[in-house]
């Protein structure tokens, strides 16, 4: 007897109304992203492996999905899409710069499965590549913004810090040239072990118990945003990087005041660090507070992979949206619209001589916009057209039965609260879609 069939631990299959609740989600970015300019881009699920390898830092590379092909060729899934849109940007020099697109599309990392984190799983991304201004970060933001409030969300905090504030930090705190992205995997793990166990992980990797103090004090927060900038210039007034990473930061919040980012929906916070190793400025992520369930977005300003693929740098800046944890908090905050189908209206015969009629009236609805099933079968009964369409939770139900033509209507019944009227045959197709449109 063959196995039983099974999915791949940490990948599942997405019946139609979890299907429909991610289309509602994706359809929202769309339209954020599209009013912001941005157009859609699509890359092949498989790149060669010299591609994606050593782009992430030590730790992702083994987590990509890497195997030879039947000619021989190393090759890997995508572990994200911004590696893949940097070698596009390469291979395609003449696209107009800024060059701003949109991809939503799975990627695929051999993670441990747990709540919140999967193989494979869609990441929806909005970049801009070619504009080194502060404001291509802040528009990036503002989309981050729309996006989650468009959806629903209200508690959420953007969390915005600055590799090159980082970079100032670890120099002025004395960590050893060489080591500033050692020591920045610990402290990106502060929300995971807490501070005392990044300060222990430190240590083992021996650092100087100094050194690891003097970092921790640096990464206090201050009162408000203005306090933490005012301290920070003054402690690292001999550090090129940090001051100029501190004055991209205040760039940032003047554009994000003009364009209607709320205050309370980010802050400037020097521990979030970001773990891939291709961010060069400010960084950013997305957490909500209830419930705790790790980052919804990620992203920052990346100025030199392209420049991997290409031999020149090209500027950089984009952020994901992740759709797997962003469905997840949605359904635990009860912010979808309640539908189990897409189907509006569900048009049932009394038997194979009413068909012809019901097959006319659906196409006039499908005409007019309106979303009609109709059953496939030419016995059943309005009962289990009734039942059926209960079971899917189809809104609105037409019978069409001898009597009903005879007389020149239709019946329509709300399933809602089961309450039905009869309805003109000439008046039914302008009163059902005109509910459909309300």
């Amino acid at each position: 007897m063959a196995n039983p069939p099974q999915v791949l631990r940490g990948m599942r299959d997405f019946l139609p109304d979890r299907m429909i609740l991610r289309h509602h989600v994706i359809g929202i970015f769309r339209s954020v992203f599209e009013r912001y300019g941005f157009e859609p881009l699509d890359t092949p699920a498989i790149e060669y492996a010299e591609t994606l390898e050593g782009k992430y830092g030590e730790e992702a590379d083994k987590l990509i999905y890497k195997f030879e092909d039947r000619g021989g060729r190393q090759v890997g899934l995508r572990y994200d899409l911004t590696v893949p849109l940097a070698r596009v940007v390469a291979l395609y020099p003449d696209l107009p710069k800024p060059f701003k697109r949109y991809q939503i599309a799975p990627v695929w990392r051999a993670e441990r499965p747990q709540k919140g984190r999967y193989r494979e799983f869609w990441q929806c991304d909005v970049d801009t590549v070619g504009s080194s201004s502060m404001l291509a970060d802040a528009e990036i933001l503002a989309v981050l913004h729309d996006s989650l409030t468009a959806l629903g969300f209200t508690q959420f905090v953007i969390r915005i810090n600055n590799r090159k504030l980082l970079k100032g930090l670890s120099t002025f705190a004395g960590v050893p040239e060489g080591e500033e992205a050692n020591v920045l995997r610990s402290v990106d793990k502060l929300d995971k072990i807490g501070e005392v166990g990044v300060r222990t992980e430190l240590l083992e990797k021996g650092f100087d118990e100094e050194v690891v103090a003097r970092l921790f004090r640096l990464l206090e927060p201050g009162d408000d945003t203005s306090d933490l900038i005012a301290r920070l210039r003054v402690q690292l007034a001999e550090s090129p990087d940090a001051q100029e990473g501190l004055a991209e930061l205040e760039q940032l919040r003047e554009y994000l005041a003009n364009l209607g980012v709320r205050e309370s929906c980010y802050r400037f916070d020097l521990s979030m660090v970001r773990g891939l190793d291709y961010y060069t400025g400010p960084i950013f992520e997305t957490v909500v507070e209830e419930p705790r369930i790790g980052s919804i977005t990620g992203g920052g300003r990346y100025d030199h992979l392209v420049g991997i693929f290409s031999g020149r740098d090209i500027p950089a800046v984009g952020s994901t949206l992740g759709l797997e944890r962003i469905v997840d908090v949605m359904e635990a905050l009860h912010l979808f619209p309640e539908t189990k189908t897409l189907t509006q209206v569900l048009v049932a015969a009394f038997d194979a001589e009413t068909i012809p009629e019901a097959l006319r009236l659906a196409t006039e609805l499908r005409r007019a916009g309106t979303r009609v099933e109709v059953p496939l079968m030419e016995k059943g009964g309005f009962r289990k057209f009734l039942s059926y369409a209960n079971a899917k939770g189809i809104p609105t139900v037409v019978l069409l039965g001898p009597d009903e033509i005879a007389r020149g209507e239709v019946t329509v019944r709300n399933m809602a609260d089961g309450s039905q009227e009869s309805v003109p045959r000439a008046e039914a197709v302008a009163r059902l879609s005109g509910q459909r449109a309300q």
